[in-house]
C-alpha cells in the first residue's frame, strides 16, 4: 500500500478515510463475494514517538499503535484461489493462486496480503484459498505504516483461520519476512510490533535484538497536550534505494567497528569511531547511536516526569535525522520548524523518511495556532496542503467480528 516515491504530484499520498461500520463491511463483502465473511480482523497503523532506523540495528524503538486501522473481512474458500478487493479506489478485484505467489508480479496494496500468505507458507503453514476485502483509514505513504497495518490484520486473520497458533513474536517475524523477501522492502520489526502488541494509552518500548517489549504509559490528555500528525503529502517508499542505502551504511559501520550491530556502540565510542569511518558512514552511525540513547532517555522521562518533559529529545531526534542520516525533506523540516515556532514543545519527522509525516507534541491551547501556521507556511512555500490530525495510543490487532 505504500505509494510510489515522489513529491508534490497529485495522488502520490492519499488520505484514505473509510467510514464503513462492521455491518456495512459485511454487506460490502456479501455484494462482492456472494456470502458473509468468516470474520473481520483489524490492525492499527503506528506513530513512532522516537527511535528511527534503530530497529534493524538491533536497537531500541518507542512506537505506539494509533486510532486509525486497516480491516480485513476474510472467508476461506474450498480451493486455492485468492480473490482480493478493497473498498477504496478503482482497482478492481485481483485474483491469484496460493500455489504460485510471486512478489515481482504483485501490484499495489495486494502485495502485502499476498506477501503474508507467502511468508506463512514458507513457515510450513497451509494457507487455503481466500476471499478478502480490505477497508482502511490509515493514510497512504505518510509514514504511519499503512502497509504493516494491512499485513498485521491479514496475519491475525490467517493465524486464527488456519489454526497456525503463532505467537505475537512469530507473527512479527513472519510479516517482516513478507516485507523483506516478498515486497522487497528492507524494514525491521518495529512497525509490526507496534501494530500487534500495542495497547490503549501506552507506547511499546521494544528491544529489537531479542524482541522483548514493555508497555510505557503515554497519555497526552492528562498533561494538557495533544500529539499532532502532519502528513506532508510527500509520499515515500521503503522499497526504493534511499532506505536500502542507509541500511547498507549501518551494516558497513558495524563491520568496520567490529560489532554485531550498531546497538553495541555507545555514545562514548563515537570519538574513536570518527577516526575509523569515512565521513558519511560516521554520520549515519552517529545518528543510530545517539537515537538509541534518546529512546532510553525518553522512556525514563515518561516514567518519571511525563510527556511534557520529552520535547527536547524529539527536537534532537529530528536534527539528527535531518543532518546525520539525511532522510528529511523541505516539507518535513518546514512542518517541524513551524510547529516549534508556534507553540509545540517538541517536533520531529516520524517514519522511514524521504517524505511522510512529522509529529508535534503541542499544548492543547496552542493546537489551533500550530495547525493554522503550518498550513499557511506550506501555502507560502508552494507545497501541497498538509493533512493535520491528532492521534492517541490505541489497542493493537484484534478480531472485530
Amino acid at each position: 500500500m505504500t505509494a510510489p516515491a515522489g513529491r508534490n504530484t497529485p495522488g502520490n499520498s492519499k488520505s484514505v478515510d473509510s467510514k464503513l461500520g462492521t455491518t456495512d463491511l459485511v454487506a460490502r463483502f456479501r455484494d462482492a463475494f456472494g456470502s458473509a465473511p468468516d470474520g473481520i480482523w483489524q490492525a492499527p497503523g503506528r506513530v513512532n514517538l522516537i527511535g528511527e532506523h534503530t530497529d534493524y540495528n538491533d536497537g531500541f524503538v518507542l512506537p505506539f499503535a494509533i486510532d486509525r486501522t486497516a480491516r480485513v473481512a476474510v472467508r476461506v474458500r474450498p480451493d486455492s484461489t485468492l480473490r482480493l478487493l478493497s473498498t477504496y479506489g478503482d482497482q478492481g478485484m485481483t485474483t491469484a493462486d496460493t500455489s504460485s505467489l510471486d512478489g515481482t508480479r504483485a501490484k499495489g496494496w495486494t502485495k502485502y496480503p499476498l506477501g503474508v500468505i507467502w511468508a506463512l507458507q514458507e513457515r510450513g503453514v497451509a494457507v487455503p484459498g481466500l476471499d478478502l476485502l480490505l477497508d482502511s483509514n490509515v493514510p497512504l505513504g505518510a509514514g504511519l505504516s499503512s502497509s504493516h497495518a494491512i499485513e498485521c490484520a491479514v496475519i491475525s486473520a490467517l493465524n486464527e483461520l488456519t489454526g497456525a497458533g503463532l505467537t505475537a513474536e512469530e507473527m512479527v517475524l513472519a510479516t517482516q519476512r513478507a516485507e523483506n523477501d516478498f515486497v522487497g522492502a528492507p524494514t525491521g520489526i518495529m512497525d509490526q510490533s507496534a501494530s500487534l502488541r500495542g495497547a490503549k494509552g501506552h507506547a511499546v518500548f521494544l528491544d529489537c535484538r531479542d524482541q522483548s517489549a514493555r508497555l510505557v504509559p503515554f497519555e497526552t490528555e492528562p498533561a494538557g497536550l495533544v500529539l499532532l500528525v502532519i502528513d506532508t503529502k510527500v509520499s515515500h517508499s521503503h522499497a526504493d534505494g534511499g532506505y536500502a542505502s542507509r541500511r547498507a551504511s549501518c551494516e558497513l559501520g558495524a563491520e568496520v567497528l567490529g560489532v554485531k550491530a550498531l546497538r553495541d556502540v555507545g555514545v562514548e565510542d563515537l570519538d574513536e569511531a570518527s577516526g575509523l569511518l569515512d565521513e558519511v558512514t560516521f554520520r549515519r552511525v552517529r545518528h543510530v547511536v545517539t537515537e538509541n540513547d534518546r529512546v532510553l532517555q525518553t522512556v525514563e522521562l515518561l516514567g518519571s516526569a511525563g510527556p511534557g518533559a520529552i520535547g527536547p529529545l524529539l527536537d534532537a531526534s529530528h536534527r539528527s535525522m535531518r543532518d546525520d542520516f539525511e532522510i528529511s525533506c523541505p516539507e518535513l523540516d518546514l512542518a517541524v520548524d513551524t510547529s516549534r515556532a508556534n507553540g509545540a514543545i517538541g517536533a520531529r519527522m516520524t517514519g522511514g523518511g524521504f517524505g511522510g509525516a512529522a509529529i508535534a507534541l503541542t499544548p492543547v491551547a496552542a493546537e489551533k495556532q500550530v495547525r493554522a501556521a503550518v498550513e499557511q507556511a506550506f501555502s507560502r512555500a508552494g507545497f501541497r496542503k498538509p493533512d493535520i490530525f491528532t492521534v492517541t495510543p490505541a489497542a493493537g490487532a484484534m478480531r472485530l467480528a
